[in-house]
């Protein structure tokens, strides 16, 4: 590849590493804020969905105002939304405004995370672009690990509001960063040209961008729209689950803080490992086996993962191994969802997806909440969520067995 394709990947990396840094944010400090404002489950899963509303609302307008001011400007602006997000975060007085700030986050989140994800499907040469997708979508779980770390020290020492404070920082320089390069570099003034004007489209092109959404459910293309945007549905409803709740299940269940962000950071750190390995084999045995294969073996150790976490070796594996295959079907998925789209919806068609997927984790923390307070154990809250990686395997399945 040219090397301002590998610099815009490369860029596309770092704002995805800051997109899980600020996510993840709230999972690592749940424990600490909930003990210090004393807050239930619900309340909790509430803290830890906000976010994710607002990367719903960030995935779905991405396409609409990307299309009227520039895929590039909007990117600048997101960055610098979300930071200013985690900023405020680090001085929020209370509950309720920690709420709403998390969810000023997450649409910066969002937006980013759309933008991100075409822009290095179209910049990667074809034999590359299934390891390029896979290490962009890598890097938030790389994000998530420095997440974790900076909390590991942060919490104890400083307090959970450090956390927030550190990542707003680096969130704003990576801002500053993007503007600076599609400023200065001159290789980037055909990016921008493209960011603003991404189609010389006929006539008939246009008409499709104007129309994105309506195609995305015309005949022969709502089938892959649905079944990708269900599956990714079912497929984050788990994953916030066990991202998000892990190291506070851990903390209630007797082990201690820094046991429990240690748990996070293991499974952050084995999705890099499956993202990696989702790219490296995507040309070889194809996103959708492996897709396949990450989210049946996933699902069976879900059920045994409370009982193996009770041995000491087996913990630290099982929780590599858990983050691996889940990273490895999200990367999977964000590998698969822009070839399903022609390029006049590309980023209307991933967008919608992304959105649908954030529904699935909008609402996975707080049922957790709700069944936790309603005095469920954690067996049988993994058994729950292991069903919702069956049904996602399933749903891809059949088409292929139809084909």
């Amino acid at each position: 590849m040219a090397p301002y394709q590998r610099v815009v990947i490369g860029l596309c990396m770092l704002f995805n590493l800051i997109d899980g840094l600020d996510v993840l944010a709230m999972a690592f400090t749940a424990g600490s804020v909930s003990t210090q404002w004393h807050l239930s489950g619900v309340q909790t899963g509430m803290l830890l969905s906000a976010g994710l509303i607002g990367m719903a609302c960030g995935s779905m307008i991405a396409a609409p105002v990307a299309a009227r001011y520039g895929r590039l400007a909007l990117l600048v602006l997101s960055l610098t939304v979300s930071g200013l997000g985690m900023l405020a975060s680090y001085i929020s007085p209370n509950y309720e405004s920690l709420l709403y700030l998390r969810g000023v986050t997450g649409l910066g989140v969002g937006v980013i995370l759309v933008i991100a994800n075409v822009l290095t499907y179209e910049h990667a040469s074809e034999h590359w672009r299934g390891l390029a997708v896979a290490l962009q979508s890598g890097a938030f779980a790389l994000g998530a690990v420095l997440c974790g770390a900076l909390a590991n020290f942060l919490n104890d020492s400083a307090g959970w509001r450090y956390v927030f404070l550190s990542g707003g920082c680096m969130t704003l320089g990576a801002a500053v960063v993007a503007m600076l390069w599609f400023r200065d570099s001159q290789q980037s003034i055909a990016l921008i040209h493209e960011a603003h004007h991404p189609l010389n489209c006929d006539a008939k092109q246009r008409q499709w961008r104007g129309k994105a959404f309506r195609h995305l459910f015309s005949e022969g293309q709502w089938q892959q729209t649905c079944t990708l945007a269900s599956a990714f549905f079912l497929l984050m409803f788990s994953f916030y689950f066990v991202m998000s709740w892990t190291p506070t299940l851990l903390i209630q269940n007797g082990f201690s803080g820094k046991n429990g962000t240690a748990g996070g950071i293991l499974l952050n750190a084995g999705g890099m490992l499956g993202a990696l390995l989702v790219g490296l084999g995507a040309n070889r045995f194809g996103c959708t086996k492996l897709l396949l294969s990450c989210l049946s073996l996933n699902a069976v150790l879900m059920v045994l993962m409370v009982p193996i976490t009770r041995v000491p070796g087996l913990s630290i594996a099982a929780g590599c191994m858990t983050g691996l295959l889940l990273n490895g079907a999200v990367a999977a998925l964000f590998s698969l969802s822009p070839k399903a789209f022609n390029t006049p919806i590309r980023t209307s068609g991933v967008g919608l997806v992304l959105a649908t997927g954030r529904l699935g984790a909008i609402l996975s923390p707080v049922v957790a909440g709700q069944l936790l307070d309603a005095h469920w154990k954690p067996q049988s809250l993994f058994s729950l969520y292991a069903v919702s990686l069956l049904l996602a395997s399933l749903l891809l399945w059949l088409p292929r067995r139809r084909a």
